[in-house]
C-alpha cells in the first residue's frame, strides 16, 4: 500500500512547512474550501418534499467549524448535553439543535426549555421526558434490528447495539406515548459509521414502514431523520458513497410514501465525516528513524494523542513525509510509522480493520526533523483522542482560509491548563 503523496491535493508542502514554522507541531490543519464544498453536497442530498442537514458535531466541535456549516443552512445533531451548551455557546439557536443521547443530561428539562429538540433512544429516556414535559412533541430513535459500520465498533444498529429502542418494542413506544399525551412528530434510525449505502437504502425503507405505524396510530409525523454514516474514501483504494445514488432510490420511496398515505415527509439526514473527514490533515514531525530485524519505524511527536482510530479499530489515514529541506530529493522505503506514547498500540499503520497486525507503508525515505502529514483527519481525531495520556498537551489547530490566510482556531493546550482541576491534598 503506497502513499506518497500530500492529501488529496488540498495542503501543498509549502504550506505544511509554513504552518509547522509558525504553530508548532502537532496541529491539525482545515481547509475552508473543503468543509464549504462537503456541506453545499450534503445540501443537495435527493429528497422529495425537503431537507434538513444536521452537523453531526461529534466529529469535531470546534466552533469555527460549526459556523462554517451554520452559515450555510446546516443544522446541529448534538450527543450530549455538553455538546448542546457548547453550539450554543457557538451562536446556534437552540431550536436548531437536536439532542441523541445515550444519557439523559441532568439538565433535560432546562435544555427542552430552550427550544432544543429531543430524540428520545430507549424506552425508559421516552418515559423521563413524559414525565418532564407532558403533552409536548418528541423524536423518537428506533433501532430497526440492522446496522452497517466500517467496522463492528462502528455499527451501531441491530441486536448487538444499544442504540435506540428495538423495533419489537414499538407498542411500548406507543403506550408511553398515550400515557404522557406526547406526540411524536419525528422519526429517526440511523445504524453505524461507513455503513453500506445498500443497507442504508434498505433501513430508510424500514424506517417508513415505522413512520407508517405511528401515523396509522394517529401520530402526525412530518419528519424522518435517516442518520448519517456515509462511507468517505479517506485512502486512494477506497470507495466513498456517492450521495446522489446513495439518496435517489430514497426519494422515490419518500413519493411513493405520499401516494400510499398522503403524507409528505420532510428528510433529516447527519453527516459528520463526510463534511469534515478528507477537509483535515495532522502535521507531526519525525522524532526518530529506528530499525529492528523485521521492520523500519518512524517515530512523530504524534499519535494516539491526535489520531486514535487506527489504534482503536485499525482504521486507515494516508500518510506522507515531507522533506524539511524542499530542495532535498530522496527515494521511498518501506515503515511502519508510530506515535509518542508509552503504548505498544500507538501505531498509525496497522493491517485494515486489523490494529493488532502491522502493515508497513511505502513513503519518501524520512529522517529526524521532516514533516509528516497525516490525511483524513478532519474526523473523529481532535474530538476523539485519547488526550492528555502521557500528560501530553491537547494539539492546536488552524484553519486555512477562503483567501488563503492560515488562522489559528485552538490554541495549544500548556501544562497549567492539563493539571488546572487537580486539588493537593496530601
Amino acid at each position: 500500500m503506497k502513499t506518497n503523496s500530500v492529501e488529496k491535493g488540498w495542503i501543498t508542502e509549502n504550506q505544511a512547512r509554513e504552518i509547522a514554522e509558525n504553530f508548532g507541531t502537532p496541529v491539525y490543519a482545515y481547509s475552508q474550501k473543503i468543509l464549504e464544498e462537503q456541506a453545499d453536497k450534503a445540501l443537495n442530498f435527493p429528497n422529495a418534499y425537503g431537507l434538513t442537514v444536521r452537523y453531526a458535531m461529534k466529529a469535531n466541535p470546534n466552533n469555527n467549524i460549526i459556523r462554517i456549516f451554520t452559515n450555510k443552512g446546516i443544522r446541529i445533531d448534538a450527543s450530549s448535553g455538553y455538546e448542546v451548551l457548547r453550539s450554543i455557546r457557538a451562536g446556534i439557536p437552540p431550536s436548531k439543535i437536536l439532542l441523541t443521547s445515550q444519557e439523559i443530561p441532568s439538565d433535560l428539562e432546562q435544555l427542552v426549555g430552550l427550544g432544543v429538540n429531543y430524540n428520545a433512544c430507549s424506552l425508559n429516556q421516552l418515559q423521563e421526558y413524559g414525565k418532564l414535559n407532558p403533552c409536548t412533541a418528541v423524536t423518537v430513535r428506533i433501532n430497526p434490528g440492522t446496522g452497517s459500520g466500517s467496522t463492528n465498533r462502528t455499527n451501531v444498529g441491530g441486536p448487538s447495539s444499544s442504540f435506540g429502542i428495538w423495533h419489537e418494542n414499538f407498542e411500548d413506544i406507543l403506550s408511553i406515548a398515550k400515557k404522557y399525551s406526547l406526540e411524536i412528530k419525528r422519526m429517526h434510525t440511523h445504524i453505524g459509521s461507513g455503513s453500506d449505502p445498500k443497507v442504508w437504502q434498505e433501513v430508510a425503507r424500514k424506517s417508513l414502514d415505522y413512520a407508517k405505524k405511528l401515523i396509522d396510530a394517529k401520530h402526525d409525523v412530518k419528519i424522518l431523520n435517516l442518520g448519517g454514516g456515509f462511507k468517505v474514501a479517506r485512502m486512494d483504494d477506497e470507495k466513498g458513497t456517492d450521495l446522489q445514488e446513495c439518496g435517489a432510490p430514497i426519494k422515490e420511496a419518500f413519493a411513493d410514501f405520499y401516494n400510499t398515505t398522503g403524507k409528505k415527509l420532510r428528510l433529516e439526514i447527519e453527516p459528520g465525516t463526510f463534511l469534515v473527514a478528507n477537509a483535515g490533515v495532522l502535521l507531526a514531525k519525525v522524532t526518530d528513524v529506528v530499525s529492528t530485524s523485521s521492520y523500519d519505524f518512524i517515530k512523530i511527536n504524534s499519535g494516539m494523542t491526535e489520531v486514535t482510530r487506527p489504534c482503536l479499530y485499525g482504521a486507515q489515514h494516508p500518510i506522507a513525509v515531507i522533506p524539511k529541506n524542499p530542495d532535498e530529493k530522496r527515494g521511498t522505503k518501506k515503515y511502519i510509522v508510530a506515535g509518542h506514547c508509552c503504548e505498544s498500540g500507538d501505531i498509525l499503520t496497522p493491517a485494515p480493520s486489523n490494529p493488532e497486525e502491522l502493515m508497513p507503508r511505502e513513503m519518501t525515505e524520512a529522517k529526524i526533523g521532516d514533516i509528516v502529514v497525516i490525511g483524513g483527519a478532519g474526523a473523529y481525531c481532535s474530538g476523539m483522542s485519547t488526550k492528555n495520556y502521557n500528560s501530553f498537551p491537547e494539539a492546536a489547530e488552524v484553519l486555512i482560509c477562503n483567501d488563503g490566510k492560515i488562522k489559528g482556531i485552538r490554541e495549544r493546550q500548556s501544562l497549567d491548563q492539563i493539571i488546572i482541576n487537580e486539588l493537593k491534598i496530601i
